[in-house]
């Protein structure tokens, strides 16, 4: 894979550490707020559904979008819900974030991967910011992007083709790691970048792989070493 490659990019949730790890986490905001926030998951589902009718396009209003669209079923200002969203996710959940665990040995396998010359990359369907430096990860990187600044969620070109230019690096010499099929693996192909997958080690043991994807891994050791191979 190292002949073929400039640069490798990472998708952040799911990807740098397990879900269940922000979801145990995240159960006594879920208790007072968990209606709020399945209103807010079905706003990010219909604005994916309009990115899917109306492809290549984004939405430079992208906030103030998504705010509307929230407020439609909540009853308030989008006024209101944008300053929700900032105060209740955006900011607040930065103390989370702060307590979860990264998978084993991601920061070695980024140090490992920039010792070798190559440029890295993070790319979230949330601000980065929202992970304050993301774990020390950050300052390792050339390029730290939140697709919502691109106007537009993951699967979307958009966001992987601002990433590209970020780096200064061709998307065809761009490996991009991520956890979700149709957001990270669709979404990165899409723009030409070759794709990376993880999986669990149970799953992995059982025999998955993701044929969408070009390479599929279940460690960060095991992903260092079929990079630099």
């Amino acid at each position: 894979m190292r002949s073929r490659i400039d640069a490798v990019a990472f998708d952040i949730d799911g990807t740098l550490y397990p879900d269940p790890s922000l979801f145990v986490r995240l159960i006594p905001f879920v208790l007072r707020r968990g209606l709020w926030l399945a209103q807010f998951g079905r706003v990010r589902a219909e604005m994916r559904i309009w990115q899917e009718e109306h492809p290549g396009q984004t939405r430079s209003d992208f906030f103030e979008w998504q705010a509307g669209l929230l407020a439609k079923r909540t009853g308030r200002t989008p006024e209101e819900e944008r300053e929700r969203l900032d105060s209740l996710v955006y900011r607040g959940w930065q103390p989370v974030f702060s307590r979860v665990p990264l998978f084993p040995h991601v920061r070695e396998c980024f140090l490992a991967l920039k010792k070798d010359g190559l440029k890295l990359g993070l790319l979230s369907d949330f601000l980065p910011e929202q992970k304050g430096d993301v774990w020390g990860l950050a300052p390792l990187c050339e390029a730290v992007l939140g697709s919502e600044n691109s106007g537009a969620l993951k699967p979307s070109a958009a966001p992987f083709e601002d990433l590209s230019k970020a780096l200064g690096v061709p998307a065809n010499r761009i490996l991009y790691v991520g956890n979700s099929v149709r957001s990270d693996v669709r979404g990165a192909s899409n723009a030409g970048m070759l794709t990376a997958c993880i999986v669990s080690p149970l799953a992995w043991l059982l025999g998955k792989r993701i044929p969408e994807a070009d390479i599929s891994f279940y460690s960060y050791r095991q992903l260092e070493r079929f990079v630099l191979e």
